[in-house]
């Protein structure tokens, strides 16, 4: 899976809208020696990476079993964002963060892991493809508010375009609620087996 996304085909009508959106002509190529074309792509190649790393439903997977390699250590994947070491797995007393392009424990000062199996909670980055449609809709319309600021710099342009982002936030944020069915009852990660009160159950009575 490639890091950052290279399926132009999929990503034009995106940077189309994002091209749009700043009062640009649509194009039928990503020609990056057409410098709007590059902004606008190289833009919403950014914000992809930079949304994509919150850590959604989608692109988080937990307790993920990794093999430390015959050096020992754990390499992270050109479609990682972040790895953690997962809660409830014994590994209390050590803690993980990225170092040389290795998973690297900052509390024993070492990216040597001598476990047979690691479990650690990843977060993938996806090609433009794999994305949520609610997802693609509010990178492009955060990228779009940004390319208004670097290319045109009209203020009355950027508040329409930042509302409308906000707007997109809230419904990527809807699909988020919906696909990861969260609750306040602190259910372990990734194993929330709580139903809430639903009214139709009692109208069948």
């Amino acid at each position: 899976m490639p890091f950052p996304t290279t399926n132009a085909t999929e990503e034009l009508p995106a940077v189309n809208q994002i091209l749009a959106s700043v009062g640009q002509a649509p194009v039928t190529t990503l020609d990056q020696t057409n410098p709007d074309v590059a902004i606008a792509y190289d833009t919403l190649i950014q914000v992809s990476r930079d949304v994509q790393a919150e850590g959604w439903s989608f692109n988080t997977e937990y307790k993920v079993e990794v093999t430390p390699d015959s050096s020992n250590q754990i390499s992270y994947s050109t479609n990682v964002l972040q790895m953690n070491l997962s809660d409830g797995e014994g590994y209390g007393s050590k803690a993980a963060i990225r170092k040389n392009g290795k998973l690297y424990d900052r509390v024993n000062h070492t990216d040597i892991w001598t476990d047979d199996i690691v479990k650690l909670d990843i977060v993938y980055f996806y090609d433009w493809v794999d994305l949520p449609i609610p997802i693609q809709d509010y990178i492009t319309a955060r990228a779009a508010t940004i390319v208004s600021t670097r290319i045109v710099g009209d203020p009355a342009q950027h508040k329409f375009l930042a509302g409308r982002e906000g707007l997109a936030r809230a419904n990527a944020m809807e699909y988020e609620c919906n696909q990861g069915n969260f609750t306040y009852f602190g259910h372990p990660k990734g194993n929330n087996n709580y139903v809430s009160y639903q009214p139709y159950k009692a109208l069948q009575r």
